[in-house]
């Protein structure tokens, strides 16, 4: 991996493929995933001709892990530093469970200047349940609001059982290579807190790129319903529910999911 230093000072990393000249997708992994969890997307896009780049952002894969101050706020401005110092324009950002609200982030802050499209892969616009958002994290509402993740990532139950994914498993698995530690740190419990209480659906509201929602139909925490939900709050949003697929839905099912963000990014 290729290093750049974020404007604090921390050191990031990242990965670059494909041709020089094609249009720029940069791929953003989730909490806890390292750049390695797009190992099935790298070939593809760049067999496609895009420009195809992977990020390890701070406190993920091999970049430099600071004991505290990592909050989504942060995450976004790190995509800001990446953006800048390659030079990047016109970039499709493709990002995964946290990485996709890392993007919503980044766009609060900085705006769309630079950006084409967006794809967010298996994120809910809010985790926390109410009324008027029930595509949340299953069984996370306001009455646990700051206990809910005050250790772990909750196991729901939902989703197809480990032991039963066949071939999925084994490339989750080789995808998690460089990230996926269950042992959640000080740090990384404040960062998933901020994440979890977060609400993305106004920064969605006002984004005028397209921008495509992948849920995976089997998800373990959330119904696939997030995604149509959140594509009817922005006027170029799409959404696609992947079969027999899983939370890390790029990876569980890489043909359908890159079959079907090839397809979309051929459109925009």
């Amino acid at each position: 991996m290729t290093s750049l230093t974020a404007d604090d000072g921390v050191r990031l990393d990242y990965t670059e493929h494909g041709d020089p000249a094609g249009r720029p997708v940069l791929l953003l992994a989730g909490f806890k995933a390292s750049a390695v969890s797009w190992l099935y997307q790298v070939p593809a896009l760049a067999g496609a001709g895009y420009r195809v780049f992977t990020v390890d952002l701070r406190g993920h894969g091999l970049a430099e892990r600071p004991a505290a101050g990592v909050d989504m706020a942060r995450r976004g401005q790190d995509v800001a530093n990446v953006l800048d110092a390659l030079d990047l324009h016109d970039v499709a950002l493709v990002g995964g469970s946290m990485g996709g609200n890392t993007i919503w982030s980044y766009l609060s802050q900085h705006g769309e200047g630079r950006v084409r499209a967006v794809a967010i892969v298996d994120q809910t616009a809010k985790m926390l349940n109410s009324a008027d958002w029930p595509y949340g994290f299953y069984g996370y509402d306001d009455t646990n609001r700051d206990t809910y993740f005050a250790e772990r990532i909750p196991d729901t139950g939902r989703g197809t059982p480990l032991a039963r994914r066949g071939m999925r498993l084994v490339r989750l698995l080789s995808a998690m290579k460089g990230g996926g530690d269950r042992t959640l740190t000080p740090g990384e419990l404040t960062l998933l807190h901020d994440h979890a209480t977060a609400d993305w659906r106004p920064a969605i509201a006002a984004t005028t790129v397209p921008v495509l929602f992948v849920a995976g139909a089997e998800s373990e925490f959330w119904p696939s319903a997030h995604a149509a939900a959140a594509a009817a709050l922005t006027p170029r949003g799409s959404s696609a529910v992947i079969r027999k697929d899983g939370h890390a839905a790029n990876i569980e099912q890489p043909k359908a999911f890159n079959r079907g963000l090839l397809e979309w990014l051929g459109r925009v």
